[in-house]
């Protein structure tokens, strides 16, 4: 055994360097933080995503993943990411993976999941458990990636290429929203309605110089996966206009009948990503500590094929609108979300509000679209010099094959073809590699249709890269086709006006929700959105005066004063009449009416899937409502008979008939039937008596045998300028196809005549026409399409048998302008 050493082992002072502590941990930190930042946890601008969500869906189509195979484990699609593309460990992934395919979470998924993905009260199952493919949305992300339309990067070892950025082809960011925390910053995006962005996206493109203001006529709140309902929208305005804000959510809660003397809450939605057992939690938590009365049960009722509802019994006698109030206060059926849009923009973290966001997409899709028309151009020309080619060697096909026969190598073929037939290197080649059976006679007719296809191909990719115009055009093409795809209606219902809870400290006394009940005008589109306008002072005459500013939805079908606090009814196609507080209705300005934010009517009152409000009457006293019904039916409902019930029967329908018109009536106003065959009668209301709301009513009109009554108006004759507007078509004709005729007549022209007899006619069909496809009497009236954009009706004064004019476009409704 060795003597031990007494020398000190000598020491490579070389290796050794001082360094500053503070410098060093300071550097040490700006990296983690860039890293943080740029690599983890903000989504990019462009696409709207992570990095680590960007490497699943782009691994997934790698994989050939698609809708339209079979689904793969998800552990295999985590370990492919992890193993090419994304250097962290497989926790992370599979969170991520499992968030882009929960239907809770996204607007739209972008991962068809299988099996147990996870739940607003419980975790996912493990990766090995589960299964995924991509969903149809995520080929419009990745689509077009192997036409150069985008940047590609290296993965962190070098040996693989990922793309820098999807191309998108909707504007994921918005639609999807994100959260995710940084160092020193953090995001967290709401998701929102994809039709609307696109709608807004679409008029960005064509109006660069469009305000907030105007694009929040298209998306005027976000949409949540939940559904459930926002309510003071003041802070989206901020968060559209500078990026941040905040505003407040609640649950979708209706007041129902248990059983006998039973009444209970029934949850159907939720604020977004608030669970019901959360919500179970809270309440109990809220009884045990006497914060809570009234509440006798909670049950839930959920499950895969009803959906969410949670049933809250209320004890006998509470007020369940009381109740309801305090559940708000005390638990997450009201809740707040925060908004902050940070994203990376080139690279570099910025909060951006609703037109900036849009840009940037835009931007992205402007250099995609040219990228990939760039690529597709030189792709065609170069099959099409192959192609000239291939013609040039069929036309002298036999000396071809003598100068190939004759040459030594392919070398020497190769050469003697350039300098014979004046080819280009590229052409002799391919000549060269073309096999005999291609050289046909056959083969040259398909060579110059493909020669002319190409050429005409390459004459609009040309013109398209030349134009910006056509750039922008075609892709507001793109985005219309992403939307009619993917796009779904609106779930979450938006709402301004309606009491927000305060969250209470622990000794304080609940907050006074009340609302100052106050003047104001209802308003009912023409196409079925409701909103309440404030009624202004004025000062000279002591009353009140309306707003006048015109908006795109202000073709108003009603229009009813009330107060805040006060009733209104509402008359359905199905004979009911259903009382409502304007409380929570969207408030608007009382100098500038927009209803393009106002709450979708059959959504606010609940209604059935074929049920339709046709009216909106006032409920005061003295108040007689008639009403007209396809049948040819007309009824007077005396308004003793309306009585407190907030749901009654105004009219005994009827098999297959159904209300078409409905207003108050006096006994000096004139009751208006039109039919499908352009008969209109007009007589007075005092000949049909008040009846109770058992009764059927009585013939108003007679309607020929396969005909209907396709409006009824109540008219004072006493007004002036007051019109008749037609509408003619073909029942043949495809519907939303053919505008039509139509025809703006006086009301004097048509004579009054006796109740139940057939009327007189109101236009006359031209050749192809056959009925009437939509009719109104008034004044002052306003023609809308489909989604509220005005449309142009021929100039009045017809005589009232003349036939109509055509029409530019397809008229959806009419209504009169705001009062």
């Amino acid at each position: 055994m060795p003597a031990p050493r007494s020398e000190p082992i000598p020491i490579d002072h070389g290796r050794i360097e001082d360094v500053d502590v503070s410098i060093e941990m300071q550097g040490s930190f700006l990296e983690y933080a860039y890293s943080v930042i740029y690599s983890r946890a903000l989504p990019d601008a462009r696409d709207g995503l992570k990095p680590v969500q960007r490497r699943i869906l782009y691994q997934m189509a790698d994989m050939g993943l698609r809708p339209d195979r079979g689904h793969v484990k998800s552990a295999r699609v985590v370990g492919e990411v992890m193993g090419k593309l994304h250097p962290h460990g497989d926790a992370p992934i599979y969170d991520a993976l499992v968030r882009l395919a929960q239907p809770f979470s996204l607007r739209v998924p972008l991962v068809d999941g299988h099996g147990n993905f996870g739940s607003l009260d419980d975790g996912p199952a493990a990766a090995r458990y589960t299964e995924a493919r991509l969903a149809p949305a995520a080929l419009a992300l990745t689509e077009n990636l192997d036409e150069d339309v985008v940047d590609f990067i290296p993965n962190y070892d070098g040996q693989f290429q990922q793309p820098e950025v999807l191309p998108a082809a909707f504007p994921n960011l918005l639609v999807n929203g994100t959260t995710g925390i940084a160092v020193g910053m953090a995001t967290n995006m709401a998701p929102h309605n994809l039709i609307e962005v696109v709608s807004a996206a679409i008029h960005l493109l064509e109006n660069p110089e469009a305000t907030v203001e105007e694009l929040m006529e298209f998306v005027p709140g976000p949409d949540l996966p939940s559904g459930g309902i926002i309510v003071s929208v003041d802070g989206i305005k901020d968060a559209y206009s500078a990026g941040r804000g905040s505003f407040k959510t609640r649950a979708k809660v209706s007041i129902e009948s248990l059983g006998p003397r039973r009444t209970g809450l029934v949850v159907t939605e939720l604020p977004y990503l608030v669970g019901p057992e959360r919500i179970i939690e809270k309440i109990k938590d809220a009884v045990q500590s006497k914060k809570l009365q009234g509440i006798s049960d909670v049950t839930d009722l959920t499950d895969r094929h009803n959906g969410l509802r949670l049933v809250i019994g209320i004890k006998t006698g509470f007020d369940p609108q009381a109740v309801l109030e305090q559940l708000y206060r005390l638990t997450p059926l009201e809740d707040s979300f925060g908004i902050n849009n940070v994203a990376l923009v080139d690279g570099q973290p910025q909060t951006l509000g609703l037109k900036e966001l849009l840009r940037v997409y835009l931007d992205h899709r402007l250099r995609v679209i040219t990228r990939r028309s760039n690529y597709r151009l030189a792709r065609k020309k170069e099959r099409l010099h192959l192609v000239e080619g291939l013609l040039i060697a069929i036309v002298d096909i036999d000396e071809v094959i003598q100068v190939i026969r004759a040459s030594d190598d392919s070398e020497q073929a190769r050469t003697r073809l350039i300098d014979v037939f004046d080819l280009t290197q590229v052409q002799a080649e391919y000549i060269l590699e073309l096999r005999l059976r291609r050289l046909t006679r056959f083969s040259r007719i398909e060579l110059e249709a493909e020669k002319d296809e190409l050429g005409r191909q390459i004459a609009e990719l040309e013109e398209l890269l030349a134009s910006d115009v056509r750039l922008r055009a075609q892709v507001a093409t793109e985005l219309d086709a992403a939307a009619e795809t993917f796009g779904t209606p609106r779930r979450t219902l938006l709402l301004n006006g309606g009491p927000v809870a305060a969250r209470p400290s622990r000794a304080s006394a609940a907050p006074d929700l009340q609302i100052a009940d106050a003047p104001c005008r209802v308003y009912l589109s023409a196409t079925g959105r409701m909103a309440r306008a404030e009624l202004l002072a004025d000062a000279a005459s002591g009353g009140i005066i309306s707003p006048t500013r015109r908006s795109k939805h202000d073709a108003i079908l009603a229009a009813v004063d009330t107060t805040t606090r006060g009733d209104v009814g509402a008359v359905t196609t199905a004979g009911r009449l259903v009382k409502f507080s304007p409380v929570d209705l969207p408030s608007v300005p009382g100098n500038s009416v927009q209803l393009a934010a106002g709450t979708r009517v059959d959504q606010y009152l609940g209604l059935a899937k074929d049920e339709h409000v046709v009216a909106l009457v006032p409920i005061v006293d003295g108040t007689t409502i008639a009403l007209g019904t396809a049948q040819g039916i007309v009824k007077r409902v005396a308004p003793s008979e309306i009585g407190p019930k907030h749901d009654i029967e105004i009219i005994s329908l009827r098999a297959g008939d159904r209300i078409m018109g409905a207003a108050p009536s006096e006994d000096a106003s004139e009751l208006v039937f039109i039919t499908s065959d352009a008969q209109l009668l007009r007589f007075d209301a005092a000949a049909v008596r008040p009846q109770g709301r058992a009764a059927g009513g009585m013939a108003g009109i007679r309607v020929a045998d396969g005909e209907r009554v396709t409006s009824f108006h109540v008219v004072d004759p006493r007004a002036e300028d007051i019109v008749v507007v037609t509408i003619a078509g073909s029942t043949e004709s495809l519907a939303g196809a053919d505008p039509g005729t139509g025809k703006v007549s006086d009301y004097s022209e048509f004579p009054p005549k006796g109740r139940a007899t057939g009327g007189v006619r109101a236009q006359r069909f031209l050749r192809g026409e056959d009925t009437l496809l939509l009719s109104w009497v008034g004044t002052e009236p306003r023609a809308v399409g489909t989604d509220g954009a005005p449309r142009t009706l021929p100039a009045g004064g017809a005589k009232r048998d003349a036939s109509g004019q055509p029409l530019d476009a397809v008229i959806g409704a009419i209504g009169t302008v705001v009062r």
